[in-house]
């Protein structure tokens, strides 16, 4: 297997040349399949199986267990996620406050539902257990390549009004 692979999921070739440094310092340091991962994760945005297994030959572990790994901890994703991926808080207080009309408005808006990308691929909408903002409730956070952002208080209408936003600088 070379730098490039093609990616199953979507039949393009993925380039692996920029995990190649990540490989090269953390490849062969015992406990550090988490941090390669997470690079891994950073430079692509998922975890395709190409990547797994570019890394498995790489470090010369076994994919099967590389993929116990990353199935084990939610934060890692094996799909590609839209150019803003949209973190709704459902801990408690933002349940009390109305996250799941919130989610209801996002859907509705979007025409996804939760762990979904737009056709567009400029949204994915993720419910999350806590963003930490229970202040704010009910809140989202959105990522994107420019940061992160948080709304608060969030009504069906000015969330709406948020993703519309968003939408329109594309």
């Amino acid at each position: 297997m070379d730098e490039r692979c093609a990616c199953a999921g979507c039949g393009e070739k993925q380039d692996f040349k920029a995990l190649a440094p990540v490989l090269e310092k953390y490849g062969h340091v015992s406990g550090s399949m988490i941090t390669i991962l997470q690079k891994a994760q950073e430079i692509y945005g998922y975890l395709s199986m190409d990547c797994i297994n570019y890394i498995a030959q790489k470090t010369g572990i076994k994919p099967a267990k590389i993929y116990g790994v990353a199935t084990f901890y939610a934060q890692f994703r094996f799909k590609p996620i839209g150019k803003n991926l949209i973190m709704l808080c459902q801990g408690t207080a933002c349940h009390v406050n109305g996250s799941k009309a919130i989610e209801e408005a996002i859907c509705e808006f979007l025409g996804i539902n939760d762990g979904e990308t737009t056709e567009d691929k400029l949204f994915t909408l993720n419910n999350v257990a806590c963003i930490g903002c229970c202040s704010l409730a009910p809140v989202m956070m959105v990522a994107n390549a420019d940061g992160d952002e948080t709304y608060g208080n969030l009504t069906k209408d000015s969330v709406k009004e948020i993703l519309a936003e968003i939408r329109a600088r594309g």
